[in-house]
Parts: C-alpha cells; structure tokens; sequence
C-alpha cells in the first residue's frame, strides 16, 4: 500500500505541468479553470482567517452537484455557530458556495477554496493554514494522498451523505481493494443507506452509522415554481400533458426524440421540456429538435432573467420547450407531470432523481441506474421511480399515466410519499456527527 501511494506521489509530481496545462485548456471554456492557482497549491488566498478563534471544520465537496447535496449540512453548521473552510474542485461548486453562503462569506464565517492537488507538500500546506478541527468529506471521494495526508497530521476525518455503490465495490475488490484501504482512513461515515453501510463496515471502517441522504431536503427556489406555474397557464400551454427530459446527456437525443414523436403521434398535443446536462450542448440540442420535425422555443430567447415573457409565441404551436440555462432546474421541472431524468439510457448510471421527487414528480430513467443505487431501488420498490428499455418502452409507459388522470395521480402520491419517507437526514447527520466531533482532539 505505501508503496502504491509513493509511485501515485512521483507520478503527479511528474505530471505538474501536464496539469496545469490540463487547467488552462479547460479554462478556454469556464475561465474559472485559469484563477487560483495558488489555491492548488494549497496557498490560502487573499483572505485570512480568524483561526485564533475557533478552529474551523473543512468540508469538501468536489463538485456541484456533492456541494448542492451538502448545502443543508453545511448550512446547519453555520446556524450552529461553527466556522466553515469549503473546498470545491470544480469551478461551477466554487460559484455555487459562493452564491448559497454569500452572507456567512461576507461575515468570514465561512471560506470557499479550491482544494490542493494531489500533492502531500500542499495539502499539508493547507492544513497548517487552516488548522481544521476535522475534515468532512461528502459522498465517494478517494484521493490518496488527500486522504492520507489529512490523517497523517491528526486532523480527525468523517464522510457525510456516504455512498459505495455497488459497481465500485466490485471494481475495487477485483482489482485489489486498494480504494477500499482508502476508506478505512474515515474514522466516521455517515452513510445513505443500509446497503452502502454494509459495504464500508464489510472494509474495515471504525464506525459507520446509516442517516440517509440530505438532498432530499434542498432548497426549493419558490420564485421557480411560481413562474413555471403561471407560464404553463398560457393558452398555448394550457391543459395540455407535460413531459420533461432533465440532465440529458450526448448520445440520448434520438432516443428521446423518438419517445416526443411518440408522444406527439398518441396525445395530440403534448409539451416536451428538453434540458440538456451540458451547456457546450444547447445549440446542437436546438437543431437536433428541429430536424426531427419538432417546433421549439428556447428560454434563452423567449424568457428574461427573472423567468418573464420577452418576446410573444405570437399564438405558434411549440412542441418544445429547450431549457437552454443553469441553476433553473425546479423552474423545468414544475411545469411537466412526468419526469425522464438522463444519463440513465446510455452507461453513465442517470442523474440525480431527488429533484423531480422533491416535487412529487413520478420519474423514469432506463436501464443505466449504477450512479442512484440509492435512492433508486429503494424508489424503484415503492413505485416512484420508473424503468423503461428504450424510446419506444418509454413512450408507451407515459402515454398510459398521461392518458388517465386516475393513474397520474397514483404515480404522483407514490412520489410524494417516497419523498416524505426519506426527509431529515440533515438533523440524522448532526445527531451523529456533532457528539464526534466533541470526541475529536485535533492538532
């Protein structure tokens, strides 16, 4: 094992350029990929903080969609009067705690870093900076030297909204089980579900407790569900069946263009909200719909920033809403009866479910659903979620709850009680996490 971790330490030290070249190519795109090197570094940035007064607890969350997952424990923590060093990888989770903590940002009660690289010599610079009491890591980050330096210099270290998905155990143990003596380093994972908690313990881990998972308990933005609500009361939308394709990925469009030609041909006059996952995609999503004969209006040039009408229909027939934006997910989501969530018709394991759930949408994914493990059987169980083999499958299964109002509202009970069943894993995660931490002696 030291010896695998020592010939990954030569090869990234061997690689610094090659990432720093890797950061500027990316920034080509999202710009954000080009600032804060020196955060990379492990380098503190321009701020300083209060460390002389409390110590603060750092929390990483790689991406956006981890930091969404753990705004509710993360704002809890600071509603707790903890002070709060946030680590992001990406770009679009540095710009989302910058835009969800703005007021504790403002009041240096909270801190928003890029997390250092896979260097031992700059994470341990971040940790003499910042001289965390302890060190929470959310859903399956497994970055050795992350890892092992964090416990090597007495910072206790926990993993929030826990998962080990089944394709990943299996991998792992296959190829040896080195991620897995990765995550015996946790000295406390607060785990989804009973299933990935029967993983962690089968490893090794010192304690592992079972407190569900807190996106279930995202902030809705109201303004959203109002607009969706009053738009879809329009004449050119109103009472007709709304389905919405979410998070979309390459490789999916024909398959659901199929099933909105399906739809068309058996409903009339359906309404198709398209969101794709990437926004490098909107314009080619736009002209793939038109080209498979579909009439579409894009939110970018119908819609202002605050969601109102700037341009009229002018009474034309839309087949297709594209949600050509970010961060307005809820707002697409409101206006459809049935959800199809993507990423889950080609091998990538589907994307989040929770958000339709949370709206007490009945979802459909296909056959690829390794990535929501939980709450995806679990769901699949209880008759929220949804599983089609293709396009046609799928458009079968939708005509037949979008043609009885009867079936559509069990599907939709079924999704609400789902929902209200898996609600309070934030106050589960504290009741178990803040006890610990009062355990803890850190350096």
């Amino acid at each position: 094992m030291r010896l695998a971790i020592a010939l990954y330490a030569l090869l990234w030290h061997l690689l610094l350029p090659v990432f720093f070249a890797y950061l500027w190519w990316r920034g080509k795109r999202e710009p954000l990929y080009r600032q804060f090197w020196n955060e990379r570094l492990g380098l503190a940035g321009p701020a300083q903080p209060a460390v002389d007064r409390q110590r603060p607890l750092w929390v990483h969350c790689a991406s956006l969609g981890e930091l969404r997952g753990a705004q509710s424990i993360v704002q809890a923590l600071l509603d707790q009067g903890q002070h709060i060093v946030l680590t992001t990888w990406t770009p679009a989770g540095r710009q989302a705690a910058s835009t969800l903590f703005a007021d504790a940002m403002a009041q240096q009660r909270l801190f928003c870093r890029y997390v250092p690289a896979e260097w031992s010599w700059a994470i341990a610079r971040f940790i003499r900076h910042w001289k965390p009491a302890c060190a929470m890591v959310t859903e399956s980050e497994a970055w050795p030297l992350l890892l092992t330096t964090i416990r090597s210099h007495g910072v206790p270290l926990c993993k929030a909204n826990a998962q080990y998905p089944s394709t990943s155990y299996q991998r792992d143990a296959a190829w040896g089980g080195f991620r897995s003596r990765l995550y015996s380093a946790y000295e406390l994972v607060m785990c989804k579900s009973s299933r990935h908690a029967a993983r962690f313990q089968t490893i090794g881990c010192k304690r592992v407790e079972v407190v569900g998972e807190t996106r279930f308990e995202q902030t809705i933005p109201e303004h959203h569900l109002t607009q969706a609500r009053r738009l879809r009361a329009l004449p050119e939308f109103s009472g007709r069946p709304v389905v919405c394709f979410a998070s979309t990925v390459t490789a999916e469009d024909e398959t659901f263009l199929v099933a909105a030609r399906r739809l068309k041909a058996a409903l009339g006059n359906p309404l198709i909200v398209y969101v794709p996952r990437s926004p490098q995609r909107f314009a080619e999503v736009a002209q793939l719909i038109r080209s498979a004969g579909l009439s579409v209006v894009q939110r970018s040039t119908w819609l202002d920033a605050q969601l109102q009408p700037q341009a009229s229909l002018n009474g034309e027939s839309v087949d297709v809403l594209l949600g050509d934006s970010l961060g307005e997910m809820y707002f697409y989501l409101e206006w459809a009866q049935a959800v199809v969530v993507g990423a889950s018709f080609v091998d990538q394991g589907s994307h989040n479910i929770i958000e339709p759930l949370a709206l007490h949408k009945p979802v459909w994914v296909g056959p690829s659903v390794w990535g929501i493990e939980f709450p995806g059987v679990e769901a699949l169980e209880a008759g929220a979620l949804h599983q089609a083999a293709d396009g046609e499958h799928l458009a079968q299964q939708l005509i037949v709850v979008l043609s009885d109002a009867a079936v559509l509202e069990v599907a939709q009970r079924q999704a609400a009680a789902f929902f209200s069943e898996h609600s309070g894993a934030t106050a589960k995660h504290l009741a178990v996490f803040l006890p610990w931490l009062k355990e803890q002696k850190a350096p």
